[in-house]
């Protein structure tokens, strides 16, 4: 899908709840590296305490990342995105000069509609790890969370 395609008919609503998708660039496994993931968990924390979003569930796969989150009154879900991103590249590459690009342009989003459960889309998302043959037990991944948890 093209990044036009990604942001036809893109809503941003300050309370809206957001299902975003965001993918490494080439779909390289940068986040078997267990200091980068933890560098990008980090700044979407920072994300969290400057009050953008308030992340109800998150997992980091090798290559992409999917964040259940309510966009705060700041700023809209593009400037978050753009922000989480540009912030996460800069500190990854601090880390692991050698790195180009590090994420896709663009990222997939869903607005939560009022009938969707919020918490069966968390445990979607935790058990992404199971599904993908990583771990066992979603317990042995350590890339992920959840409000509920």
């Amino acid at each position: 899908m093209s990044y036009d395609a990604l942001r036809t008919g893109r809503l941003s609503a300050p309370g809206l709840v957001y299902l975003v998708t965001t993918v490494v660039a080439d779909r390289r496994a940068l986040f078997t590296n267990f200091m980068l993931a933890r560098a990008v968990i980090a700044e979407m924390r920072r994300s969290d305490e400057s009050a953008n979003v308030s992340s109800i569930a998150w997992v980091l796969m090798p290559d992409h990342l999917h964040w259940l989150f309510q966009l705060g009154d700041q700023v809209s879900l593009s400037a978050t995105m753009q922000g989480f991103k540009g912030r996460s590249a800069r500190k990854l590459k601090n880390l692991q000069p050698n790195l180009s690009q590090v994420w896709q342009r663009g990222y997939h989003d869903h607005a939560m509609r009022a009938d969707e459960d919020l918490r069966r889309t968390a445990r979607y998302l935790a058990a992404n790890p199971l599904r993908a043959g990583l771990v066992a037990y979603i317990g042995d991944y350590s890339h992920w969370d959840a409000v509920w948890v």
